[in-house]
This record gives structure tokens, C-alpha cells and sequence, in this order.
């Protein structure tokens, strides 16, 4: 296998990447490659000598407040585009099996469509988010690649992302759901109630209806569908209000007795690891031809290390046939 990760990409790019790199090496096999794509100074500055790393010199980088479609097309010599046109289907040989990146996701969006392309019969991609909850991890899909979808791209998200609830998180018979602002059939958009009679009408996937914010963390759905906007404002505020809560029960106990900061702190910190998203490493973006995961900007090396164990196990559950395969019976069904 091989994996291929933007070490240029992120708010702290690059010497936790890289570390997280390094330290991923002992969850890679023999025949594994770790592809590392970057600045021939940085790259070199490693100084390990592993015969499982190969470095790929790139002349540019995409910051993270760029346009991302026009950093794509202008910066051709960047670290991301590429890794993305390594994991294309031209890529002759030495072609990488998932990429990884932690920078623009915008631009890292852009990028796989252009270069990796679509799965067959997929319409279009979407980012499925691991959320942490109360009843356990929930896929969250879109999370900010489709920001406006049709009916029918909503349906696919259910397809794909049951699929990647079953083979990546061990869930038997993932529930499918809706989100809307109320679970009665009269309620939503007439965008959302097509694509909840697409979903209901689709005999290979559990879709128990619709779903309200406050269900989601009492466990109510193992796959939540969005549009992204909505997708991307709901797993951000997650991520602030869990880091918040972890700050204001250390304040507290420090503030009423310091004594039993040392009692707390094991607690804490396990409760913080299990719902902690650098634990998942990155989000795939579901549907495009191989396997792009995106990392969250502000990743640290244990984010980068995830990710690449994830990948791992991505790519061998083979994930995307089964969403070809699904997706295309679906299709023809209907």
C-alpha cells in the first residue's frame, strides 16, 4: 500500500505532520510506502533512514485562506495537487492508494475531483466526519464539500455512509437518518422530503426517517445526512463545545479544591480521548476514485498518525467497491 501525505498542509505545518508521519511507521507493513510530499529542505531535515518513506519534492504550497479552484489551477506545483495527481488513475506507476492533508479543504476537495475523479455512479462526493457522541461515533455526511445538494446527492450520502459506518466502525446495521428541524413527515424542505422518499424506498440501507440536532448525541442515528453547510457548522460547534466543557470542569475543580485536581485528572483525561476528533485522524471524502482523507487544520502528529492507521484499514475493507457496487444496484433498481 501506498500512502502519500501533504506535509506542507495545516495551521502548524510542518513538524507535527512530519512527526506524525514518523511515528505511524510501526502501523505500516514491510511492503508499505509513506509518501511524503514537500519542501526539499523540510523533507530532508528528518534524517531517518527507513526504506518505507520516499520523499516527492514539491515547489509550492496552498495556504488555508486561498480560493481554493484557483489554487488548484495556479499553484500546479504544490504539495497537494501533487499528491492528488499521484492517486490518479493516469499515474502509471507508483501510483498511491489514499493521500492525506491537512490544509485547505477547499482546495483538497477541488483537487481529488479534478485529479482522482468520481467513483462510477457516485454524483457527487461528500465528506463523512467521525462525531463522537454519548451512543457511541456517528457519521456525519456532508460536512462541507456539497454545500447546496440535490435529493438524489443526499441519497447517495446515505448509501456511502452506511457503507463506511459498517466496514470502518463495526456497526451491523447502521441506522440512516434524515437531519431536519423536527421528526414529523409534514416538516423540512421539499428538497428533504424527496430525498427522505429516496432513502426510505432504498431496501439496502436501515433509514429510520428524520432526526433533530439534540437526538444525535443520545444516539439516535449511526449515520446523520446533511447538506454541508449544516454538516460543517453542527461538527465544529461539537468540537467547541466538548473542548469548552473539558476546560470548565478543570477550572472548576481547580478553583474549589486544588487537592483533587490529581484525583480528576485520569478521569478527564479518558473521557477527553473518547471524544476527541484528532482520535479519528480525518474524514474521507466518500466518492471519489481512491481514498482522500482530510484532517482538521489545526492537527497534531497523533491527528496524522490516525489518519494514516485509518487509511490503513480503509483501504483494505475496500471501501470504495462496495460503494460502486451499491450505489450502481441502486441505480439500477430504480
Amino acid at each position: 500500500m501506498r500512502i502519500g501525505l501533504d506535509v506542507m498542509g495545516g495551521d502548524l505545518a510542518p513538524d507535527p505532520i512530519l512527526q506524525g508521519g514518523i511515528d505511524a511507521l510501526p502501523l505500516l507493513d514491510p511492503d508499505d510506502r509513506l509518501v511524503l510530499f514537500g519542501d526539499e529542505a523540510v523533507l530532508n531535515s528528518i534524517g531517518i533512514d527507513d526504506d518505507r518513506i520516499e520523499f516527492v519534492y514539491t515547489t509550492d504550497c496552498i495556504a488555508m485562506d486561498e480560493s481554493p479552484v484557483e489554487a488548484v489551477r495556479s499553484k500546479d506545483g504544490s504539495s497537494m495537487v501533487q499528491l492528488c495527481r499521484m492517486a490518479s488513475r493516469k499515474a502509471e506507476d507508483k501510483r498511491l492508494d489514499a493521500v492525506i492533508s491537512a490544509g485547505n479543504t477547499g482546495a483538497f476537495v477541488a483537487a481529488a475531483q479534478m485529479h482522482m475523479r468520481r467513483l462510477p455512479n457516485v454524483a457527487r462526493p461528500g465528506i463523512a466526519a467521525v462525531m463522537p457522541t454519548f451512543g457511541g461515533p456517528v457519521v456525519f455526511m456532508d460536512v462541507g464539500a456539497n454545500i447546496d445538494p440535490k435529493p438524489s446527492h443526499l441519497h447517495q450520502y446515505g448509501i456511502m455512509g452506511s457503507i463506511y459506518a459498517r466496514d470502518l466502525l463495526g456497526i451491523e446495521n447502521p441506522r440512516v437518518a434524515l437531519m431536519n428541524v423536527g421528526g414529523e413527515e409534514a416538516k423540512g424542505t421539499e428538497q428533504l422530503k424527496a430525498a427522505r422518499d429516496l432513502l426510505r424506498d432504498t431496501d439496502q440501507i436501515n433509514f429510520i426517517g428524520y432526526v433533530e440536532g439534540r437526538a444525535v448525541f443520545d444516539g439516535a442515528a449511526d449515520v446523520v445526512i446533511t447538506d454541508g453547510v449544516t454538516g460543517n457548522v453542527v461538527i465544529k460547534l461539537s468540537e467547541g463545545l466538548s473542548s469548552g466543557i473539558f476546560r470548565m470542569i478543570k477550572r472548576e475543580i481547580d478553583g474549589t479544591d486544588p487537592s483533587l485536581a490529581g484525583q480528576f485528572e485520569p478521569i478527564v483525561r479518558n473521557l477527553y480521548a473518547a471524544y476527541d476528533y484528532h482520535e479519528y485522524g480525518g474524514a474521507p471524502l466518500l466518492g471519489v476514485n481512491g481514498l482522500c482523507l482530510i484532517c482538521h487544520g489545526s492537527s497534531q502528529a497523533r491527528t496524522i498518525t490516525n489518519a494514516i492507521r485509518r487509511a490503513h484499514m480503509y483501504v483494505n475493507a475496500r471501501v470504495n467497491e462496495s460503494i460502486s457496487d451499491l450505489v450502481g444496484a441502486v441505480e439500477v433498481e430504480s
